[in-house]
């Protein structure tokens, strides 16, 4: 009759063997996919080291509100449309139709200028124009005509610009123009007290500036970095917060260099995870056997 003890051991080591044939639960990895109802996708983020490196720190969630964070200030993000790859801001600090707020201008980084610039139909209204602005002299060629709208039809249907003609009895001269514009001069250069914008402005012939949609739409170009081949793995796409290098985030403490469960593309950190797990099993399995045979 076998000993007891040893039919025990026995029983212990099939189950641990039995255990080792089962696949890992699938990892949680370290990127948040939500701030509030709007969904975090590749090439942006919230937390660092995910994403795309051109994008970091370019997002903050704080509560349930998303923001894009410039050099001028936080930006509310309205939406993200991922298949059009365009995000709308709002600049809580911009006059609209409505509100007329203090001196202000839009400034983004070097960065953002490039990766994600406000797109063709964002338009941007210089308000309150001097007659020795340089949009009104020497490059007036970068103000245009905007849906056949003019300067009179937004100082006369906006009750904020109203107050622009009260001085003169008269609308000042105000510059419909693209972003390049603002971008390389300030407000203070161009001679206008205030800036608005708004979007979607092919849609906006024959609509009164009241009903114009006011903000700006940002275009982004998604970095070809092979992110689908880390996610379809059930990786996050990541880079490594030194380096910049591309990482498939596989869970808070594992990463791969493209993506997870592949042997010969994981980290350090994972490699050294797996060889410890495996001495640590095979010192348990020894164990055994010397007991169930000698004992």
């Amino acid at each position: 009759m076998q000993h007891p003890l040893k039919h025990h051991l026995t029983l212990t080591l099939l189950a641990l063997t039995s255990l080792s044939h089962f696949p890992p639960a699938s990892p949680l990895t370290p990127c948040r996919t939500l701030c509030g109802t709007t969904a975090i996708n590749y090439p942006f983020s919230i937390d660092d080291g995910c994403g795309a490196p051109q994008y970091r720190s370019m997002l903050n969630c704080t509560g349930t509100d998303l923001f894009f964070m410039t050099t001028s200030g936080r930006y509310k993000v309205q939406s993200i449309d991922y298949n059009k790859q365009t995000m709308v801001v709002y600049d809580p600090a911009m006059s609209t139709c409505s509100i007329l707020q203090p001196h202000h201008d839009f400034v983004m980084t070097d960065v953002e200028s490039v990766v994600i610039p406000p797109s063709s139909d964002t338009i941007f209204a210089l308000l309150n124009c001097s007659i020795d602005s340089p949009v009104l002299n020497r490059y007036k060629n970068l103000c245009f005509n905007f849906s056949g709208h003019s300067c009179d039809e937004l100082y006369g249907g906006c009750n904020a610009f109203r107050v622009f003609r009260s001085f003169t009895n008269s609308s000042p001269p105000c510059c419909f123009t693209g972003y390049d514009t603002v971008k390389y001069m300030s407000l203070n250069i161009l001679d206008c007290s205030h800036y608005t914008s708004f979007i979607n402005v092919d849609g906006l012939k024959g609509i009164g500036p009241a009903d114009w949609v006011y903000g700006m739409k940002l275009s982004y170009a998604v970095p070809d970095t092979g992110c689908g081949r880390c996610t379809r793995s059930g990786g996050a796409c990541g880079y490594d917060t030194e380096t910049g290098v591309m990482m498939c985030l596989c869970s808070t403490s594992m990463n791969a260099t493209r993506e997870c469960g592949s042997n010969g593309d994981i980290g350090g950190a994972q490699k050294l995870a797996l060889r410890t797990k495996f001495h640590a099993f095979a010192l348990v399995v020894g164990a055994l056997i010397y007991f169930v045979i000698f004992i």
